[in-house]
């Protein structure tokens, strides 16, 4: 199959998603894969008025055998006129994507973009599939704009012919906005129990960054949004006076500055170190060397309510314990028992990572951790996403509705 996989972020800089797994698992299978991204972290480079068209062929974020081709639409760099110019650039790029690549199905991500794919093929007579991994219109930073967003995605929702959701909470959410439950499924997000080696010892690490081996080690991944209550817990750690019990960061984002001021302040140089963005590949050394990993999220942060962040799939494919707050997502997808414990603030998850430590149930908790989330390999995940895409597309040949 030819797919185009369509999106509103960094295919190329952000951290892998479940887009970029399932793109290079299908391209390793034969399958041709163009990718439409969007330069969002754009205000952060070179100011320019306006961007060219670029495409970057051959991209591969975790398997080095995958080629996926990147086209990035240019656009106008100036506040509010992004989004606007989105709209005509990028589908101008559809268009072409359309009459040159001519795909088979085309798969979207996004909110504006996704909206003008559903829209032109319609027009094309090919399927569009609408995956939501996110609740994306709450991630709009511009909260006069997130409305419009939601309306977006409404009209999207009724206009695909399949909806694709990572989790349950999202699949209520989605069917609240309109998506039509007889073409809604859920495709759970995936891990690669190959790279999560369980004889990984995380050594390396701790040398590097100076962690002993009586150390408490607890740890987090990925972008560093306000929200992600890791201010909360640096703040906590420096109330407890334990030289012993350290916090290792692994990421980049809007909490970075702010988390490395109470660094400073706080005189927790040794205690919280923050790495900074790591390669993919470098990962799952960093999680063996946790004893427990992290997920403290406000708790009633609106972004964070019916998502499932697939860095628990990675901590627990290392068989390590998880303590996030009780958010409705997380608690529904993994319940009771299987290796996850919930906490009531960002705060709270110091206190009960010791104590898990110090009584001894780290072991068994990462046990049961690794066991649930083996059903759910990238292998497995693929073969169920690729059957979808390949019935979508026969029945759209067969009924050209």
């Amino acid at each position: 199959m030819r797919i185009l996989f369509i999106q509103e972020t960094d295919w190329l800089k952000r951290n892998p998603a479940q887009q970029h797994h399932l793109a290079e698992m299908l391209a390793l299978r034969g399958h041709e894969i163009h990718a439409i991204d969007y330069d969002l972290l754009w205000r952060s480079s070179k100011r320019e008025l306006f961007s060219r068209r670029q495409v970057f062929p051959d991209v591969s974020k975790i398997h080095s055998g995958a080629k996926i081709t990147v086209f990035r639409p240019g656009i106008l760099k100036l506040p509010w006129l992004e989004y606007l110019s989105i709209l005509f650039s990028h589908q101008k790029e559809i268009k072409r994507q359309l009459n040159e690549f001519q795909p088979d199905v085309i798969v979207g991500w996004s909110i504006v973009n996704s909206y003008l794919s559903a829209r032109l093929a319609k027009e094309a007579g090919i399927p569009f599939v609408y995956y939501w991994i996110d609740v994306l219109h709450r991630l709009i930073p511009t909260k006069a704009l997130q409305g419009i967003g939601k309306l977006i995605e409404k009209m999207t929702l009724k206009q695909s012919d399949l909806v694709l959701v990572i989790n349950d909470r999202l699949k209520d959410f989605v069917l609240g906005m309109g998506a039509p439950s007889g073409r809604t499924r859920v495709l759970r997000a995936g891990v690669s129990l190959e790279k999560y080696d369980l004889s990984l010892s995380g050594e390396s690490v701790k040398k590097q960054y100076g962690l002993k081996s009586d150390d408490i080690i607890l740890f987090f991944m990925g972008w560093l949004y306000h929200f992600s209550g890791l201010k909360e817990v640096a703040l906590e750690l420096a109330k407890v006076a334990r030289r012993d019990l350290k916090l290792l960061i692994v990421g980049e984002g809007d909490a970075y500055l702010d988390l490395r001021a109470i660094v400073e302040k706080h005189n927790l140089s040794d205690r919280v170190i923050l790495t900074g963005k790591k390669n993919y590949e470098e990962i799952p050394a960093f999680i063996a060397a946790a004893d427990v990993c992290l997920l403290p999220a406000y708790p009633r942060e609106p972004v964070m309510q019916d998502i499932v962040p697939i860095k628990l799939y990675e901590y627990m494919a290392m068989q390590k314990p998880v303590v996030t707050t009780k958010l409705p997502g997380v608690m529904t997808e993994f319940g009771e028992g299987n290796g996850v414990i919930y906490v009531d603030r960002p705060e709270d998850v110091v206190a009960k990572s010791v104590e898990i430590v110090e009584c001894g149930q780290a072991r068994e908790l990462g046990r049961r951790a690794r066991s649930f989330v083996e059903r759910n390999s990238w292998d497995k995940i693929t073969d169920e996403f690729e059957r979808i895409l390949e019935i979508v597309v026969k029945e759209k040949k067969r009924t050209g509705r």
